[in-house]
């Protein structure tokens, strides 16, 4: 496995440690629920070196990104950061991803941890397929380091050791600065569905970082996390995780990704997405809460009666709303908020409903 150059200070912490995708993480310290309810009322502290990140430099570096990605980045401004997915010609999703625009010319792009070989294939197999010939694509994860600080009290904690002013950093936006006095890339995003900052910094620093912000934000309550809370927190939030809940045999239009495809734009999977969208689809990523007792996990039946409808794609217990949600693809016709559902629980069919998006939205005070 992989080790991230905090894998030293996970081991001190006790935290539990499993194989994730060939990455050696912290699935939690104490518990799920402890370290998730850090995030929801004060700060936690996640690492997250194993993302990918890849930087693209150039006069046509725009065009390139333009003809891979799904999104229209006609005037992302400097510093702005967008969300986009990734299609084959298909329209299957690749990836999804966030765009960082660097300088006119310099863009860095960050992907999921196990796609990230294959991200760098397909962009610089799109390079050479359509003659971008003045675009440098180049892999920095090895050097990068990645920290999450999440959570309401997240802003306090990081005001006092940043040379940037927090207030005036907004969502989705980024900025180049200090904490500490070490050089890092501050975004005001995160995967949580609370405020909080996502911090990009030499990986040799990273550790410098990650100490001093929990010893800073002691008083305050900061935990470090693990990936158990990141993936409750992200569900809560309705945010989805690539290799369970799409795919490339999965398309932007049948999860909640529709938004993301600019119809007006030529891109690779344009045409099949224009096609798909005029079609309609058989299936939708929906999600679900449970009525009754139980857990849904990946890969449990979904019924409507007698009928199987679709498969559950994760599941998890909720400690915000004490039950259990999850996503599930399941058919078209049956997607409505409120359509009753019954989940295969071993041996059991247990009672759940469909449900509007987010489940978990903060409070509009914090």
């Amino acid at each position: 496995m992989i080790k991230t150059p905090l894998y030293d200070r996970h081991l001190a912490l006790g935290a539990k440690i499993i194989d994730f995708g060939g990455w050696a993480m912290p699935i939690q310290y104490t518990s799920v629920i402890e370290e998730h309810h850090a995030a929801r009322k004060r700060a936690a502290l996640f690492d997250i070196c194993h993302m990918g990140e890849l930087e693209l430099r150039g006069s046509q570096a725009f065009e390139l990104l333009q003809r891979v990605m799904s999104r229209n980045l006609q005037g992302q401004g400097i510093g702005q950061v967008k969300l986009s997915v990734m299609t084959n010609p298909k329209g299957g999703i690749i990836d999804d991803l966030t765009i960082y625009k660097m300088a006119g010319d310099h863009y860095m792009v960050v992907t999921n941890a196990a796609t990230k070989d294959k991200d760098l294939h397909w962009i610089r197999k799109q390079k050479e397929a359509f003659g971008f010939g003045d675009v440098q694509i180049s892999d920095i994860t090895e050097k990068t380091g990645k920290l999450d600080l999440q959570g309401p009290l997240a802003g306090a904690i990081l005001q006092p050791v940043t040379s940037a002013d927090l207030k005036s950093l907004r969502f989705y936006h980024a900025v180049s600065t200090l904490i500490l006095g070490i050089p890092v890339i501050l975004s005001r995003t995160g995967y949580t569905g609370e405020d909080g900052f996502e911090i990009y910094v030499d990986s040799q620093k990273v550790p410098d970082i990650w100490d001093n912000l929990l010893e800073a934000g002691a008083e305050l309550g900061l935990k470090p996390a693990g990936l158990g809370a990141r993936d409750t927190l992200r569900l809560e939030a309705g945010m989805l995780l690539y290799g369970h809940d799409m795919c490339e045999a999965v398309t932007p239009y049948e999860v909640i990704y529709g938004w993301l495809v600019d119809p007006e734009k030529e891109f690779i999977g344009s045409d099949a997405l224009k096609m798909i969208k005029e079609k309609g689809s058989d299936k939708k990523l929906v999600g679900f809460e449970m009525v009754d007792r139980g857990i849904a996990r990946e890969g449990y039946a979904v019924y409507e009666g007698l009928k199987e409808i679709g498969k559950v794609t994760s599941g998890t217990y909720s400690p915000s709303l004490d039950k259990g949600i999850g996503f599930a693809f399941i058919d078209s016709s049956r997607i409505a908020p409120g359509t009753e559902i019954e989940i295969q629980i071993r041996q059991n069919r247990v009672k759940a409903q469909v449900v509007k998006l987010p489940f978990y939205k903060k409070p509009a005070s914090s």
